[in-house]
């Protein structure tokens, strides 16, 4: 048997020992960035931690039954440890449980949840910047269906109810009901709580009565009743400055 070497046209044992330390040296390079990671069957690199312990790129993380509770799996993105995209949680047995979307660690966009039967609900999310230490809400007046008002509230950087929320027969996947919401409050506020909101009539022509305005809340009268003849009582109403 001949020796397989440069002289006969093969790599040689020196190249053999070579190739096999370079790709020992590209495998390093290649996991030196990761603090752990696993390796699925195909040889993919799963649920990888960085250097800083955060989470980064594809996770599939399991969980046990606990407490009554099933079991369950769920699959996405991590980016700097904050989920990511989209990520779809299973049972144990590889049923859809649900689809949801996230935005810096917090859900934003669409939702999807389901039973063995089909789907149950969708929802709709608003994920506010973490990064901002403000954030600019249009808040629905209760006594004037229509109107808003600009407010400024500190940033707690979260998700928000945010467009249409749907409720289906999860048999025959007919849509039930639907809410709609802007920024966590109720489109509908007044209808949510029950409440028929007073319009205002117009005028005739040529009458001299002042337009009848909306009875006020009993907490608001008893406040002006308190104080009635108070020079400079200053209102907080949420907004920077008084």
């Amino acid at each position: 048997m001949n020796r397989i070497d440069d002289n006969n046209g093969g790599i040689g044992w020196k190249g053999l020992i070579f190739f096999a330390f370079f790709l020992a040296f590209m495998a390093t390079g290649a996991f030196a960035q990761w603090k752990s990671f696993k390796l699925t069957d195909r040889g993919d690199t799963i649920n990888c931690m960085d250097q800083k312990g955060l989470k980064q790129g594809p996770w599939l993380e399991t969980y046990p039954a606990l407490r009554g509770n099933p079991g369950y799996e769920e699959e996405g993105n991590y980016l700097d440890g904050k989920k990511d995209g989209i990520w779809r949680r299973y049972s144990l047995q590889g049923d859809v449980l649900a689809v949801e979307t996230y935005k810096w660690g917090l859900l934003n966009g669409k939702s999807q949840y389901y039973s063995i039967f089909g789907i149950e609900r969708d929802e709709s999310w608003w994920a506010i910047d973490p990064g901002k230490k403000y954030d600019t809400l249009e808040v629905p007046d209760l006594y004037a269906e229509g109107n808003y008002r600009t407010v400024i509230v500190p940033n707690e950087g979260r998700s928000m109810k945010h467009g249409t929320w749907n409720f289906y027969n999860s048999q025959t996947r007919r849509i039930e009901s639907s809410e709609e919401f802007i920024r966590d409050s109720a489109v509908g506020v007044l209808g949510a709580m029950g409440i028929s909101p007073k319009k205002t009539q117009p005028k005739n022509e040529g009458d001299s009565s002042t337009t009848k305005k909306t009875d006020k809340p009993l907490t608001v009268q008893e406040w002006e009743k308190k104080n009635s003849g108070k020079k400079k009582v200053k209102v907080r109403d949420g907004s920077t400055g008084y």
